[in-house]
């Protein structure tokens, strides 16, 4: 059974209401993106608040979230609460579609974990449907969202599985987004890509910048210097 709750080194993330808990590649995500800079950032599907949490650790940004489903909303508002950062965190309870009808703000940095199972079989837990698969919220919601609301200058950053972040990098083009970085997230040296973390801005780019991450060495056990780096300020063991 998991853990109802995540220690991290400055938060707590209570997941016991959530389908969705605390996985290593969405840690990854949370410390790989760029917020030095950032005023105003927006997370889309916030579940837990997960990353949401750990991109207000590493900047001085108001940090607004957006959720649907209503057990992650208790879950997302009693870590926000609880979190040292609590007065710059702000939790929309509500679909992002809805979210973007009365939403006038520009945001310097959106990210998103979406679901992402285009086509495969769903399961029986409606709330990891909700989670998993795009059916409420397509990837066109959030590139139509980012087009309107990303500043000139903003960005726009997805954790994705490699086939469906192909399918989203040629939709991005038709909102005029374009794939500026992918990180590519392995288990191991010599593994499998599990996901890829990606980077759009407004700026065209003739070749997208490539770089890869090996969460753990050949052993399959230890950590890599990269991991260990990338997510030194988070976890407990590091």
């Amino acid at each position: 059974m998991p853990n109802s709750y995540f220690q991290f080194k400055q938060f707590r993330i209570n997941q016991d209401l959530c389908a969705m808990k605390v996985c290593t590649d969405s840690c990854v995500f949370g410390a790989y993106v760029e917020v030095r800079q950032a005023k105003r950032i927006l997370d889309i599907g916030t579940g837990t608040g997960l990353l949401t949490l750990m991109v207000a650790q590493r900047s001085e940004a108001v940090v607004e979230a957006v959720e649907i489903n209503p057990e992650a909303q208790l879950q997302a508002a009693q870590n926000f609460a609880e979190s040292p950062w609590a007065e710059r965190l702000h939790l929309h309870s509500m679909p992002l579609q809805e979210f973007a009808k009365t939403c006038t703000q520009q945001y310097d940095l959106i990210l998103s974990n979406p679901p992402f199972f285009l086509a495969s079989l769903k399961s029986d837990d409606a709330a990891k449907n909700t989670a998993k698969h795009t059916g409420d919220l397509l990837f066109e919601d959030i590139l139509t969202f980012a087009q309107k609301h990303l500043t000139p200058e903003g960005k726009l950053y997805l954790l994705l599985p490699p086939v469906e972040a192909n399918h989203f990098a040629e939709l991005a083009k038709v909102h005029e987004l374009y794939l500026a970085e992918t990180l590519e997230v392995y288990t191991r040296t010599g593994g499998k890509c599990i996901r890829h973390v990606q980077t759009y801005t407004f700026e065209p780019t003739a070749q997208a910048v490539t770089k890869t991450l090996d969460i753990r060495e050949e052993d399959s056990t230890t950590y890599t210097a990269d991991f260990t780096a990338l997510l030194r300020d988070y976890y407990l063991i590091f």
